[in-house]
C-alpha cells in the first residue's frame, strides 16, 4: 500500500508522519502552548527575531509620525516634567534630595521611571492594539508586548543626553558604578515585560483595563522614590516600600551615575529577585491565556 504524507502536532512545532493514501485523514496543524517551567520556545522565538524588530521599530515610527518636533519628544517629556517637580516639590515644598540639587536629583529619578511608565503603557496595551495580526497568521504573541517595551529604550537612550548634560553643569563624576547601568536597565525591562504581559492579557479579555492603567501607573509612581527620597522613611516603612521593585532600581540609578551615595545593595538584590519573580509569573499567566486571544480580541 502507498504512503501519503499527513501532519500531527507537538506543543509548539508541526511534525510529518505517515498515513495510509485513501484514508479520511485530513492534514491539521494544531497549534499548542509549549510544555516547560515557564512554556517558552527560545528557538522560535529566535526564528521571529526579525518580526520582533519589525514591530519594534513600527512603534517607534508611529509615536512620532506627523509630529512637529518628533524624537525631541523623548527630551522633552522628562525635562518637563523635572522642571514642574523642581519648582513644586523642590522650591515650594522643600523636599530633601540626599544632598545633592533637586533638578539633577528628579530628572535621574524620572529617567528609569518614564521608561518604565512608557513601556509598561503601550505594552498593555499591545495586544488590542494589534488585533488584526494576532487574529490572521501565526506568531509567537510574546513578541507584541516584548516589541512595545523595546521601543521605549529608544527614548530612554536620547533622554540619557540631558542627564550628561547636567551632570557636567553641576560637576558630578561618573564613578565605577556608572558599570551597573545595563544591569539596570536590563531589570527594568524585565519589570516592565513582566507587568505589561500581565496588563496586555487582562486587556484583551476586560477592555476597561485600558482605563485602568493610566490610573495604575500614576499611583505607582507615588509609591516609587522619584519625587522622594527613601531616605525620608525609617524602619519597617522602608522596607515595605521596597517590596516595590522600582524603588531599589531608582536608588541605584540615582547612586550608580551620580556616585553621591553608596550602592543601596540589600534594595537592589530584593528588587531584582521580585522582578524575575514578576517575570516569570508573567509568563505563565500570558501563555495559560494567549489561547483565547485570536478569539475574543
Amino acid at each position: 500500500m502507498q504512503e501519503g504524507v499527513g501532519t500531527t502536532a507537538k506543543p509548539g512545532k508541526m511534525v510529518k508522519t505517515d498515513v495510509p493514501v485513501g484514508s479520511e485523514a485530513t492534514p491539521v496543524t494544531v497549534i499548542q502552548p509549549r510544555k516547560g517551567l515557564v512554556g517558552i520556545d527560545f528557538q522560535e522565538l529566535y526564528r521571529y527575531r526579525e518580526l520582533l524588530y519589525f514591530l519594534t521599530w513600527r512603534d517607534v515610527k508611529v509615536r512620532y509620525k506627523q509630529t512637529v518636533l518628533g524624537a525631541a519628544w523623548a527630551i522633552l517629556q522628562p525635562f518637563l516634567t523635572m522642571v514642574v517637580f523642581t519648582l513644586f516639590f523642590g522650591k515650594m515644598a522643600k523636599m530633601p534630595s540626599d544632598g545633592i540639587p533637586y533638578p539633577i536629583f528628579s530628572y535621574a529619578g524620572l529617567l528609569p521611571w518614564s521608561y518604565f511608565a512608557n513601556a509598561l503603557s503601550n505594552s498593555g496595551n499591545s495586544l488590542v492594539g494589534s488585533a488584526n495580526l494576532i487574529t490572521k497568521v501565526y506568531f509567537p504573541r510574546l513578541i507584541i508586548p516584548m516589541g512595545a517595551t523595546l521601543a521605549g529604550l529608544v527614548d530612554f537612550a536620547i533622554a540619557m543626553v540631558v542627564l550628561g548634560g547636567m551632570m557636567v553643569y553641576y560637576h558630578f563624576v561618573p564613578s565605577w558604578g556608572m558599570f551597573l547601568f545595563p544591569v539596570l536597565v536590563f531589570f527594568t525591562f524585565l519589570l516592565a515585560t513582566g507587568t505589561g504581559l500581565y496588563l496586555s492579557a487582562l486587556n484583551v479579555k476586560y477592555r476597561d483595563v485600558r482605563y485602568v492603567i493610566p490610573f495604575f501607573i500614576q499611583l505607582w509612581l507615588f509609591a516609587s522614590p522619584v519625587i522622594y527620597p527613601t531616605s525620608l522613611l525609617h524602619g519597617p516603612y522602608r522596607w515595605v516600600l521596597s517590596l516595590n521593585p522600582m524603588v531599589g532600581l531608582i536608588e541605584t540609578y540615582r547612586a550608580s551615575m551620580l556616585g553621591h551615595k553608596p550602592i543601596p545593595w540589600e534594595q537592589l538584590g530584593l528588587a531584582c529577585g521580585i522582578t524575575v519573580l514578576v517575570f516569570l509569573s508573567g509568563i505563565l499567566y500570558f501563555r495559560r491565556m494567549e489561547r483565547e486571544f485570536a478569539d475574543v480580541v
